[in-house]
């Protein structure tokens, strides 16, 4: 029991440094394969302990992870959405389009042109929470819309 436990724990260990890595170099070119040779994992056995851990599997954290980027570049205003594409990670200007609006809800064009009076006023900690990506085409129009 206790050499389970400390199995567990130690690979838990390594699925949170598969998410730091994620977290950090999400604009990287990283795939499953990689992430798995970096943690010592076959890419099966890393997928299905990330989703078991986490909810979702790490390509789609990944996805995630740089619409969630994208959002916030968008949002400044100051950069194109080509150029927001390719800083977060995406070579295809097309599976970015196609991604952001499935987990927005919107294209990122319209996101971007979103009228940033739609949000003054309302609390940081509201915002990250309406602004955040959903997952799996669960998204429907944009609640600042």
């Amino acid at each position: 029991m206790a050499n389970d436990d400390a199995a567990r724990r130690a690979e838990l260990v390594l699925l949170r440094k598969v998410r730091d890595r994620i977290d950090r170099d999400y604009a990287q070119p990283l795939d499953v394969d990689a992430l798995a040779r970096g943690a010592h994992l076959s890419a099966g056995h890393l997928s299905r302990a990330f989703k078991a851990a986490y909810g979702e599997s790490p390509y789609s954290y990944l996805m995630t992870r740089r619409i969630e980027r994208a959002m916030t570049l968008l949002r400044r205003g100051d950069l194109s959405v080509t150029d927001v594409c390719f800083a977060v990670g995406y070579g295809s200007l097309g599976t970015f389009s196609t991604r952001f609006t499935e987990l927005v809800g919107m294209p990122p064009s319209a996101f971007r042109d979103l009228d940033a009076e739609a949000l003054r006023g309302i609390p940081p900690c509201v915002t990250q929470r309406i602004g955040k990506p959903v997952r799996n085409r669960e998204a429907g129009a944009h609640p600042l819309i």
